[in-house]
């Protein structure tokens, strides 16, 4: 009897704590602690943090040893703020720009209230009076500050203290200077567009014209004030300039300031009656060298002009072209050498990522790496060594490892060939932080020195990996199958715990799939699919083609047809699971978010009954309905592609749906517009299938939030729970 109550006893406590397990993993526990990113200080032997959001520590990089407290708010009389979120170093090291209270706009671009610290003086004063500011960036000399604030630009001037506007035409919904609209923000990353010369003479900006640009608006219905309980009698609306594909985009310029002159001049570029974007501006370390980076609307032409700041007149130095298309974020793999006779680039021209040395004038010196393989990060060229620092997938495209090649082409491998690991270096390539994590290990932040050796561990997650290993899950394991088309795709499993090979267990098939994305590489990630084997479901991703680190064939096979070979892949990958013999090939389920969202659409609309149950989180439903950067890139504009965006649109397919459906998006997605799942729908109703649903109000793509998130991982569990 005291046996069983001992069994009884322990079986309660194992359901409890799977119950909680749930809320554990998206309240994320097993998250690795935030480690905010080191800065290097010039001279290369020291570092700082920032400290509980209200000091800045120097430390040794060597020993680790605190060398001084740079900035502390508890040492500021009567100071205006209690906390930072930020900061940045003048070039001088002599000031500090901190900033709080930010105000994000979209999912990167905030406005913020920054102050400038005097080190020596221990002052802090406020950057502008007239209102918050944005992404400013000291000159290289540290005497001025240039910011934006409402679409407008400005300089202040630190040894006067003075304030000044370099554009005035700034207007919501029409001009912007020096920040992104939307959709530059969302696709080309970047939330500066202004860059100073190398003399701190001259103000590179880009200027955004979006008159034309459709506007698009989303109802909101909560009362975001803090703390208020009133209702909204009348919803407002939320309107942006958005451009769907084939639609206007911004017309866009380039132009410097001299503030010495106070004149203002717009760069001569060739052909500006077309179609094309600049995602990219940056000076050379020659002060009479601005270059200009101009993809075209189409993306498959990247040209590099060199402009005259004085002349305003520019010069093609260097292009890259592709038959599918050219990733931008190449641009920031450009690296100028000091003496500004060299630059370094990653190319994909030889069919994988790899590093190459040009001439300034962009003559090609050599090809720096070669295999086949892709560099997946280039950090920088150590002149003084003559050495490259690169991150590669040439152990696995599902590893991360970091490298060195020297002059010679000896290479090196700093890591250790297992798992991933990211570096960031210090100035002058003598010491880098390695943050580096594997399945089974959490995130772990080392100090380590050139060659490679580890000098200390700052952050090992150990109490994450306690607490985890406590639970004695189940482990993920790699596979890989040679799916009909001779093409072999990596993926992981996890089973349940108590797996029993002889018996059938359904599956859930877990996938993003987008462009150039991976799910499956071999670092820590804990979610929602250590959850569902606890419950005796089987989870499985698979990366199919169009996925990253495989050479640029298997990347953009997609192009023109997005979503077709994908889809394909997620099929392959159920049909290789239901002939293993512990597969139940009628309990088949697949889910995904945005672009995963589309697939669990797609590969759910075959007319092919491969899949009992499926999940679609803000999904597109045409592409259509997309932004132009993204959606063209991959596609190319509607009027140029019909039949691709005609094969490709879920809302045509919804007359094939099967299997059962749940659908989520949050009203105010800025992103993948709630649009996409209303229009879905009335084509589902239209067909006579019948569907779950459910909205979040008022949130945004990420559908974010403790309770939120809750809710809906609660909410996807209990449909499969019914339906697979």
């Amino acid at each position: 009897m005291r046996r069983l109550a001992i069994f009884i006893l322990l079986l309660s406590s194992i359901q409890f704590q799977f119950a909680n397990l749930l809320y554990e993993i998206t309240d994320g526990k097993f998250k690795p602690k935030k480690f905010d990113n080191p800065v290097s200080m010039n001279n290369g032997e020291h570092y700082t943090l920032k400290i509980n959001n209200k000091a800045i520590v120097k430390y040794d990089y060597k020993t680790g040893i605190i060398v001084d407290t740079v900035f502390s708010l508890n040492q500021i009389k009567k100071s205006p703020i209690q906390t930072i979120s930020g900061y940045e170093f003048s070039p001088n090291e002599q000031k500090i720009i901190v900033y709080t209270n930010e105000k994000y706009r979209y999912r990167r671009t905030f406005t913020a209230d920054y102050y400038v610290y005097d080190i020596k003086r221990k002052e802090l004063e406020a950057l502008s009076e007239y209102g918050a500011q944005e992404v400013p960036l000291f000159s290289p000399d540290s005497r001025y500050i240039a910011f934006a604030r409402e679409n407008n630009l400005y300089i202040k001037k630190l040894d006067f203290k003075t304030e000044i506007a370099i554009t005035k035409d700034g207007e919501a919904g029409k001009i912007i200077n020096g920040t992104p609209d939307w959709v530059y923000e969302e696709e080309f990353e970047a939330t500066r567009h202004f860059a100073w010369s190398a003399d701190s003479k001259l103000l590179a900006f880009t200027k955004f014209n979006e008159t034309d640009i459709p506007e698009f608006s989303f109802q909101t219905f909560l009362n975001n004030q803090d703390n208020s309980e009133d209702i909204i009698l009348y919803p407002t609306f939320k309107k942006f300039k958005y451009p769907k594909a084939g639609e206007n985009n911004s017309k866009v310029s380039v132009c410097i300031y001299d503030d010495f002159n106070k004149t203002t001049k717009t760069i001569q570029l060739p052909d500006t009656d077309q179609d094309f974007y600049i995602p990219r501006i940056k000076w050379t370390n020659s002060p009479e060298q601005l270059a200009v980076f101009k993809l075209n609307r189409n993306q498959n032409q990247l040209d590099m002009y060199m402009a005259n700041p004085r002349s305003t007149l520019c010069k093609l130095t260097f292009r890259e072209t592709d038959k599918y298309y050219v990733d931008y974020d190449l641009i920031d793999n450009i690296k100028f050498t000091a003496n500004n006779q060299y630059f370094y680039t990653v190319s994909e021209r030889d069919g994988y990522r790899h590093i190459y040395q040009y001439q300034i004038n962009g003559s090609l010196v050599k090809q720096i790496t070669k295999g086949n393989w892709d560099v997946t990060d280039f950090y920088g060229y150590d002149e003084t060594k003559k050495t490259i620092y690169y991150q590669s997938a040439q152990v696995s495209p599902m590893q991360r490892d970091i490298y060195t090649i020297d002059s010679k082409g000896k290479t090196l491998r700093l890591t250790d060939g297992k798992g991933t690991h990211n570096a960031s270096f210090n100035s002058n390539f003598t010491y880098y932080f390695e943050n580096s994590s594997s399945l089974d290990l959490p995130n772990q932040i080392a100090v380590c020195n050139q060659r490679g050796q580890v000098l200390r561990v700052l952050e090992n997650n150990s109490e994450i990996l306690k607490e985890f290993k406590a639970l004695q899950l189940s482990k993920k394991e790699f596979f890989n199958f040679t799916s009909s088309e001779n093409i072999i795709l990596n993926g992981w499993i996890i089973k349940p715990l108590d797996f029993d090979q002889n018996r059938k267990y359904p599956v859930l098939q877990v996938q993003y799939s987008g462009p150039n994305s991976q799910e499956v590489l071999d670092k820590w990630n804990v979610g929602w699919e250590y959850y569902l084997a606890s419950k005796g479901y089987i989870v499985v991703c698979v990366d199919g083609r169009g996925t990253g680190a495989r050479g640029s064939e298997f990347r953009k096979c997609t192009y023109m047809q997005m979503g077709i070979l994908e889809t394909k892949d997620q099929i392959e990958t159920a049909r290789y699971l239901s002939n293993l013999a512990y597969i139940d090939k009628d309990r088949i389920g697949i889910w995904g978010w945005s672009y995963g969202g589309s697939m669990t659409l797609w590969a759910m609309s075959t007319g092919e009954s491969v899949f009992k149950a499926g999940i679609a989180v803000a999904p597109v439903t045409d592409w259509k309905l997309y932004n132009t950067a993204y959606t063209e890139r991959f596609m190319r504009r509607p009027q140029e592609n019909f039949d691709g965006y005609s094969k490709t649109s879920a809302l045509k397919m919804a007359k094939n749906l099967n299997g059962k459906l749940l659908i989520v998006h949050g009203s105010a997605d800025d992103n993948v517009h709630f649009q996409n799942t209303m229009l879905y729908l009335d084509k589902l109703v239209e067909a006579d299938k019948q569907f779950e649903m459910h909205i979040y109000t008022d949130k945004n793509h990420s559908i974010l939030g403790k309770q939120s998130r809750r809710h809906l991982y609660t909410r996807m569990s209990e449909f499969l729970f019914n339906n697979l």
